[in-house]
């Protein structure tokens, strides 16, 4: 397959249209979801799973099909894109065009270069995913056998948003095909059928932990646990781009994109809601 080439002005264009409408999908997939001004404006209490009955239920049965709704929502959304989503449109647009243009001097002139500096936080961001990915199924097993209901939809709804998060950036990065940091001179050029699968745009390891703090977040909207929950998730957004495993812009895409999700699933699907944020 033919390679585009990225240094002409007609691909740097396309490259700002493409992050427009990545954008366009997970913010046109989290307007759908909750009309109110603000992303976690406090929601009226609603009856628990218990006297919820078949497809209403956040239960493991139900998830594989929540999944299927959520990525016919999530990658038809550009299709329905209204005058209001500018405003997350435009703004996150200009940033990340920015990001991408100036993305191989940031890794220059502010990331170290020498290994052993980055080789720790590849290893740290590892074994902080590993903490993200294994929440969710944590949070379900001590709802399931301490018979805490708001628990167990929270470990459910985490799971499905984490398997939602992989089908997003895996199919981002087959759409986009960016090279990865440590790939031909780290030019990050875009549509490169030599990255492969595993190709830099956007960070995968940002999705999934934005992904997992949104939820949880969501679903305990208290003060510390949000705190608490987005500190370890820029924790694993930063050593990814420490360890010179990703640019600037893969980060920022991934972690909005993470965030998005996790609202986008627990505002469609969730019973527990929590009037008010302590």
């Amino acid at each position: 397959m033919r390679n585009l080439r990225s240094n002409s002005p007609r691909t740097g264009q396309i490259r700002i249209l493409i992050c427009l409408l990545m954008l366009a999908v997970s913010s046109r997939a989290y307007a759908q979801s909750d009309q109110s001004a603000l992303p976690d404006a406090p929601h009226a209490q609603v009856a628990p799973q218990a006297e919820l009955q078949g497809s209403d239920a956040v239960t493991i049965r139900n998830t594989p099909r929540n999944i299927l709704h959520d990525q016919e929502g999530i990658w038809t959304s550009p299709l329905h894109i209204h005058e209001r989503d500018l405003k997350w449109l435009v703004p996150f647009g200009v940033v990340t065009g920015a990001a991408i243009v100036t993305d191989r001097r940031a890794l220059h002139d502010v990331v170290s270069l020498n290994p052993d500096f980055n080789n720790p936080n590849t290893n740290a961001s590892n074994v902080l995913i590993g903490g993200f990915i294994a929440t969710p199924v944590l949070m379900y097993g001590v709802g399931h056998f301490t018979d805490d209901e708001h628990a167990q939809e929270t470990g459910i709804l985490g799971a499905e948003a984490l398997l939602d998060g992989v089908a997003v950036e895996q199919g981002m990065k087959l759409i986009f095909w960016r090279e990865r940091p440590t790939m031909d001179k780290d030019r990050g050029k875009f549509f490169q059928s030599s990255a492969g699968w595993d190709s830099s745009f956007p960070s995968s390891h940002s999705v999934l932990a934005w992904t997992t703090a949104s939820v949880i977040a969501s679903e305990y909207p208290h003060t510390w646990t949000r705190i608490a929950v987005y500190s370890a998730a820029s924790g694993v957004s930063f050593t990814r781009l420490l360890g010179q495993q990703h640019f600037p812009s893969d980060i920022i895409v991934g972690s909005a994109a993470g965030w998005l999700l996790g609202h986008y699933v627990v505002n469609h699907h969730r019973r527990w809601h929590n009037p008010v944020s302590r």
